[in-house]
Order: structure tokens, then sequence, then C-alpha cells
């Protein structure tokens, strides 16, 4: 993988990650707003938290896959934790939406834990920009979780 670290610039992986934010912030910006469409903007934002959880699940992997530097069991231990994101998704589409995006918070959050595992082998600039989006996702998540449980 170090091959395509190199010949793609951080500043590309920046763009993409941060444009994935935008359906967390307006979506949650939104459920605040337009009370008369906080059903459909909730489960639209539960149901893209679940994919993108899904998606930076499926990073490892990739890593489980390409990393050189990886003993065999780290290797297995990314292959089975690859998967675990996508389930915890799932779940989380099919509770009450407050506790979906609870459940998605705390997805991400582990998920950047598991990530941490990783920081000897991959660039620098991925685990601080992890964390940005892990913060900025899961405050999105948990601010919609408020305002939807003290809906009446």
């Amino acid at each position: 993988m170090s091959t395509v670290f190199n010949t793609l610039t951080p500043s590309r992986f920046t763009v993409l990650g941060y444009g994935g934010l935008l359906p967390f912030v307006g979506l949650t910006l939104l459920i605040y707003l337009a009370s008369e469409y906080r059903g459909f903007l909730s489960v639209a934002l539960v149901g893209y938290g679940a994919v993108i959880l899904s998606f930076v699940g499926a990073l490892h992997w990739g890593f489980a896959m390409m990393l050189q530097g990886l003993l065999a069991n780290e290797r297995q231990e990314r292959l089975v934790w690859s998967v675990i994101p996508a389930l915890i998704g799932w779940l989380s589409m099919l509770l009450p939406v407050p506790w979906g995006c609870l459940v998605l918070a705390f997805g991400f959050i582990g998920h950047l834990w598991q990530d941490r595992k990783l920081a000897n082998i991959v660039p620098g600039w991925y685990l601080p920009m992890r964390l940005r989006l892990t913060i900025v996702a899961s405050l999105c998540l948990v601010i919609s979780a408020l305002v939807l449980g003290f809906e009446s």
C-alpha cells in the first residue's frame, strides 16, 4: 500500500475525507432547523452514517491485504475487525433513530481506537485526519440524537 500512498498526495485523501463530512453536518443542521422533515432527515443521517462506518471498516480489509510490516496475527485482527463496523452500522439502522445515532457515534470512536493500532505503519497524516473526521461525525450524530430524543 505504500506505493499508493506515495503516488497520491495527502491532499487528495484530505479533500475526500472532509468532503464526506458534509452530509453529517448538513443533515444535523437540517434536523435541528427543519422539524417538519425531521423523520426523513434522521433516517437519512443514520443510513449515511452506517454506509460511512462500513466504508472505514473496509479500509482495514485493505490494510490486512496490503500493508507491509504486519505480523500474521495483526493481519488476522485487521481482517476480523474490518467486518465489525458494517455490523454496527446495520444494527444502528434497526434501532430507534436516536439510539442508532449513538451506536454509530460509538462505532466511529471504536474504529478510531482500532486505527490507532496501525500508528507505526500508516502515513503520518492518516491518524490526525481520522481523529478530526471521527470527532466531527460523532458530534453530529450525538447532537442529532439529543435533538431527536428531546422531540415530543
